[in-house]
């Protein structure tokens, strides 16, 4: 986020402190809110994010198994929205 320090730091101040109220405390731990974080960049299509979030879930004491479990859900749930356009065909056919 240089850029955004850079030109909008009061912007940028805020984004971080979003980032830090979200995700310290609370009733989820800081392991199970990066993994949540990684299966939704998965959805969101961001390599940039899941990465960031891998190695944050490392540092929380995540293991490589429990991170790919977070991959795999995100990928079943990707693949699973996409059944509802199959009722189209068997409607109209």
């Amino acid at each position: 986020m240089s850029f955004l320090n850079e030109i909008l730091p009061n912007t940028a101040e805020a984004f971080g402190k979003l980032r830090d109220s979200i995700f310290e405390g609370g009733e989820l731990d800081g392991k199970t809110k990066e993994l949540i974080a990684i299966a939704s960049s998965v959805l969101m299509r961001c390599q940039f994010c899941v990465d960031t979030y891998a190695q944050r879930a490392l540092a929380r004491g995540a293991s490589k198994k429990e991170i790919a479990e977070a991959i795999a859900v995100a990928m079943f749930i990707a693949g699973g929205s996409q059944l509802g356009w199959t009722n189209v065909y068997t409607e109209n056919v």
